[in-house]
């Protein structure tokens, strides 16, 4: 394969940084660095730097972090969309989002193709390169992790010694980890073994429910259409609402997911998430869809959000069939409007109140009062039909002589 210059999705951690120098050493090639700012943080501190010294000719640095927020993380959320119950999907739509810049400074560089560091058995590569695929099928993608001889992190680690390269990991943290301002995932090492409880050095963002404040504490959030807006009562541009939930949440010890997931790839694999504001944010919007929905269009959106779920979790961002499910959330999204007080004490997230112009509780027919408004008389008619097919199905037995 000739290749003459390769745009990397660079994100100063040990892969991408090993990444470089074998880049210039097996394909002699310009390597020119991407890396998206998705609220990394401290993270992307020297990133520059490292990247020159790591032997790229440049690097492209762009805050993502609005965009991230309103056009990946808001719809996913609209959706409901969770995989397998627990993991809110934090990395899955980042790599979409990073592969359509990859692949639009490649084509302003003329770039012959696009890279990056997700290894071998992990679903980013699937992710990284079906996005790209799906954006510009005349890019080649190289995955290092998938032709080079380096077999492990420890490898990986004493390649980017050897060669005098800065990375933020070591031996004594040897954890696999990706953050944004959504979660920060951790995977590897004595995390792969799931009989054990996480390490207490594990979380970075949350603090441990047991050290968590002895009082609750109680926040507002409100919706328009389903997108959240505002926080305890005060108007909220999306990126800083999502920071502050992070801060308000992970005080109190909330957000913690630890779970075995089954990749893409066909096997199993265990990590730990903090993912403090977004488990707030989905709680917080499925309390105001309870209020708002009705029944029908409530659950079948249910089955919808698995179906959104799996999509963006196997990197099918791009696909038509995401899009049509994300006009179908859009329209369910309309009346989602209103405001839910919630209360965080010690990792647990409960509702303490919504309301919406458009809630759909009527206290008088709820009521159990004086002044309701249902007649129960009515509900005798409704019982007899729709229990009718059973009934028949029971006569037809009984002639038949079936038990």
């Amino acid at each position: 394969m000739e290749i003459k210059k390769v745009v990397l999705a660079y994100s100063g951690g040990l892969d991408t940084s090993v990444a470089i120098p074998w880049f210039k050493d097996n394909f002699g090639c310009e390597v020119i660095c991407f890396a998206a700012d998705l609220g990394q943080e401290e993270e992307l501190d020297g990133l520059e730097e490292r990247s020159k010294r790591a032997g790229a000719s440049k690097i492209y640095i762009k805050d993502l972090k609005k965009e991230f927020v309103e056009d990946y993380i808001f719809p996913t959320l609209k959706a409901g969309a969770i995989y397998e119950g627990k993991y809110l999907l934090g990395t899955s739509f980042a790599r979409p989002l990073i592969s359509k810049y990859l692949v639009e400074i490649a084509e302003s560089e003329g770039a012959d193709a696009v890279a990056h560091g997700a290894t071998g058995k992990g679903n980013d590569q699937v992710r990284f390169d079906v996005s790209v695929q799906a954006l510009n099928p005349a890019l080649k993608v190289i995955a290092p992790w998938r032709i080079w001889d380096i077999k492990s992190r420890e490898d990986a680690i004493n390649y980017a010694i050897a060669r005098g390269i800065e990375v933020p990991v070591s031996k004594d943290r040897p954890y696999s980890m990706d953050r944004n301002i959504w979660h920060l995932s951790h995977e590897g090492a004595d995390l792969e073994d799931p009989a054990k409880e996480p390490p207490g050095d594990v979380l970075l963002l949350i603090t441990p429910p047991e050290q968590a404040p002895d009082k609750p504490t109680y926040v507002e959030i409100g919706f328009e259409e389903g997108v959240p807006c505002s926080l305890d009562g005060r108007e909220t541009e999306a990126v800083t609402l999502v920071q502050e939930l992070n801060r308000i949440a992970g005080a109190n010890g909330v957000g913690i997911i630890d779970m075995v997931e089954n990749r893409l790839v066909g096997m199993k694999s265990r990590g730990v998430y903090e993912c403090p504001g977004g488990t707030v944010l989905y709680f917080a919007h499925r309390e105001l869809e309870y209020l708002t929905l009705d029944r029908n269009t409530l659950h079948f959106k249910e089955i919808a959000a698995l179906r959104f779920a799996e999509l963006c979790y196997d990197g099918l961002w791009f696909s038509p069939l995401r899009e049509a499910l994300s006009a179908f959330v859009d329209e369910t999204q309309k009346t989602v409007t209103g405001t839910v007080r919630l209360k965080l004490f010690k990792g647990n997230c409960a509702s303490a109140g919504a309301t919406s112009p458009y809630s759909l509780y009527h206290e008088g027919f709820a009521t159990f009062g004086h002044f309701e408004l249902y007649d129960h008389k009515d509900a005798q008619g409704f019982i007899n039909l729709f229990g009718l097919p059973l009934r028949v199905r029971a006569m037809m037995k009984q002639k038949a002589g079936l038990k």
